[in-house]
């Protein structure tokens, strides 16, 4: 069993030529909207990859709640730990600009609503996988980590977005997922020792314990466990839109671990998966179903 414990949003995403300067209003060539959410996307992603996955999280009671759970119902994703927040839906506002540089406002709406009292009917056991990201309130992640902690499960804390104050929960997660910028802001906040990145990895896991995985993109990941390091290309793939990329290699990780993958075969399945994702526009249209990452492997482009 794979749980998420994260934000549920939905995107409202306007093309514009150039992003507007201050006071500026321009006129967008094109609008569209996508469920999304990092803890959304991630449990999405999970799911496409063939676990047996459960959300919780709040939604609003407004007209964007069913379209942000959308693609979650059509994956069979279990919702009865969604709840209904006298809060609206949270609201991803995102502006695209024709070289693909984008801004975005996030509202969090109803995902700030997400609290520890929504555990209680989690019952987390030790054959769990639970994912966290920092997009609910801090408190609820620590809660989160403490009860997976109590049952036996185990966590996977993805660090984004960067949250200064949440530098002293990563050591409470059994493996934790940065990307590379958001490593080396944790790194600095953690004291971490060392003369490179891979060196305050080391240090990392040496001091804590727990594994570390870092995303570098194009450059594949890398990761550091108490005892050893490894290292996972991504796939070659020309990228279309990266959004949602990380999220999808959260989700395929959690669910190689819930699979009993080894270490390696589920950093490499997730390093693929992630790949894919970058082939469509959009978070979760863009997250490949199992076959897909099959496929790829198999052609041994990773």
């Amino acid at each position: 069993m794979i749980t998420v414990v994260g934000s549920i949003n939905l995107d409202l995403i306007a093309n514009v030529d150039r992003l507007p300067g201050p006071g500026e209003t321009l006129r967008s060539s094109g609008f569209s909207t996508s469920a999304g959410g990092k803890g959304a996307n991630q449990a999405l992603a999970a799911a496409r990859a063939g676990g047996q996955t459960r959300m919780i999280g709040a939604v609003g009671r407004d007209g964007f709640a069913s379209e942000a759970l959308a693609c979650l119902k059509e994956a069979k994703v279990d919702l009865t730990g969604v709840r209904e927040a006298a809060a609206a839906t949270g609201i991803a506002l995102i502006f695209v600009d024709e070289k693909g540089e984008n801004v975005i406002v996030v509202a969090p709406g109803a995902n700030d609503t997400v609290l520890a009292g929504d555990l209680t009917k989690a019952r987390f056991t030790e054959d769990e996988v639970v994912l966290l990201q920092h997009e609910i309130p801090l408190a609820t992640i620590e809660a989160t980590l403490s009860a997976v902690a109590a049952a036996g499960g185990t966590s996977v804390l993805n660090t984004a977005p960067f949250r200064a104050e949440a530098a002293k929960l990563l050591p409470e997660a059994d493996f934790v997922i940065a990307n590379e910028t958001e490593f080396d802001l944790y790194a600095d906040a953690l004291q971490l020792v060392g003369d490179d990145r891979k060196s305050r990895m080391r240090d990392f896991a040496g001091r804590t314990g727990r594994t570390i995985i870092v995303t570098l993109g194009a450059d594949g990941v890398i990761a550091a466990t108490p005892e050893h390091e490894l290292a996972v290309p991504a796939l070659d793939v020309t990228p279309v839109d990266t959004v949602g990329a990380g999220d999808t290699f959260c989700g395929y990780f959690g669910a190689g671990l819930a699979a009993g993958l080894p270490l390696d075969e589920a950093l490499r399945r997730a390093a693929a998966a992630g790949s894919l994702a970058c082939l469509k526009k959009g978070a979760q249209p863009a997250i490949p179903h199992a076959n897909e990452v099959d496929a790829a492997l198999s052609k041994g482009n990773a």
